[in-house]
């Protein structure tokens, strides 16, 4: 038995963090080694991480998903197996992107504005040469590089002069379209993970890997001793050492810095009158500026409108709280539906994931030059400690598909260490 080579290991497998990437791994493991003991360490109070489904008072089968909300690539992502198999319910309603609603005119403007910003993509695609930043591809002086910088950071999460051409055009999410897990992907992904042996409430302070027959896990509730160990936490934690590795993984540590997390925070709106708004459509605040919100209203036909902030903005209107927020949305609504609507809108949910406590952002992005770091972060360390999330993933960073995709991969090396049974 594989406890019998790791003399003095509790476990066979410790997990840290129980995001998509923590949860995938388990699963596998579960799946293709049930003699293995397995335990999934989670620093906060619920599993799932980046994704988060809060429920909207008075909507039963709909949820409120604070962090990642699109099964991206959905015919061949994951997720959208799973959602079914633990009993949620898949909508295919187009997204905004793959031509659902949208509520801008179809005029000569709008379609001047779509082609400048299809043009600007295009450029990006093209790149050949130095991995610059993304805003290098933008034409001085374009009166639509407004909206180009708007669409970046909903991109990346962050302005286009910190994010890497290069890391842009490997992104590859699979083919699309584009799905929603009505009752929430952050459910699909939680309830997935239920059947994990798993301790809420654990933060993982130091990994002590200077023994070969064990690896010693510190943490806020005491010491564990495991064989192998799955560091799945966002790079911002890694990058501020909040686990420290003994001896230290310098290079880890570099690559997690040069892989921060942008920022997305979503706002949702709940709407008094729900025919004040129409049904599932898609709006930017404003055409003209980068510091705007993206809205989806009436999602699902729910009474709610699902705001969405990014890069500096986002930052900006965290650090002011609340109110700012919803000031800032009801402001943009209320230029295209007139100033009524205010008194229609009351906040229903707020994220803020940049003041996380054991996440702090939304999803990596790459600094110029730094793309192939994302290979370095995910390279296992001696066969004892491996690596695993969405910063992991070459061509599915940012999403959670990418997350469950590397955490499967991580799966496969840690069995690998172990001899058969």
């Amino acid at each position: 038995m594989p406890g019998e080579t790791s003399k003095g290991a509790n476990e066979d497998v410790v997990i840290v963090g129980a995001g998509a990437a923590g949860i995938a791994a388990a699963r596998r493991l579960q799946s293709i080694r049930p003699d293995l003991s397995i335990l999934l360490l989670e620093a906060g109070d619920r599993l799932g991480g980046r994704a988060w489904t809060v429920g909207l008072p008075g909507v039963a089968d709909v949820g409120l998903d604070l962090g990642c909300g699109w099964l991206h690539g959905a015919r061949t992502n994951a997720w959208t197996e799973v959602a079914g198999e633990v009993g949620l319910t898949v909508d295919r309603t187009p997204a905004p992107w793959n031509g659902g609603r949208r509520l801008e005119r179809d005029d000569a403007e709008v379609r001047a504005s779509q082609e400048a910003v299809s043009a600007y993509f295009e450029r990006l695609e093209n790149h050949e040469g130095d991995d610059t930043d993304m805003a290098r591809a933008l034409e001085p002086g374009n009166p639509r590089n407004g909206q180009i910088r708007a669409i970046g950071t909903y991109i990346t999460g962050a302005e286009l002069e910190r994010s890497s051409v290069v890391d842009y055009t490997r992104y590859d999410p699979g083919a699309g379209p584009d799905w929603r897990v009505r009752e929430g992907y952050g459910t699909a992904i939680s309830r997935y993970g239920e059947p994990v042996p798993a301790r809420l409430g654990v933060e993982v302070r130091r990994i002590d890997h200077r023994h070969a027959g064990r690896v010693g896990i510190e943490t806020n509730k005491g010491t564990l001793n495991t064989r192998t160990v799955l560091v799945t936490v966002s790079t911002n934690v890694l990058a501020a050492e909040k686990i420290a590795f003994d001896p230290p993984l310098p290079k880890k540590i570099e690559a997690a810095a040069r892989l921060p997390l942008g920022l997305a925070d979503k706002l949702f709106l709940r709407l008094a009158n729900p025919e004040a708004l129409p049904a599932d459509t898609h709006m930017l605040g404003s055409t003209s500026r980068g510091a705007t919100g993206t809205y989806q209203l009436r999602a699902f036909g729910a009474p709610v409108v699902e705001a969405y902030f990014a890069g500096d903005l986002a930052h900006d209107l965290e650090r002011a709280g609340r109110d700012a927020a919803f000031a800032f949305a009801a402001d943009e609504l209320a230029a295209h539906f007139g100033a009524n609507i205010r008194k229609e809108l009351s906040v229903a949910a707020i994220s803020a994931w940049a003041a996380a406590p054991y996440i702090g952002g939304s999803y990596s992005y790459a600094e110029p030059g730094a793309s192939d770091l994302r290979g370095v972060l995910a390279a296992p360390h001696e066969g004892r400690i491996f690596f695993a999330g969405e910063a992991c993933s070459r061509s599915r960073y940012s999403t959670a598909h990418g997350a469950y995709e590397t955490g499967i991969a991580a799966a496969d090396l840690i069995v690998g260490s172990f001899p058969r049974p």
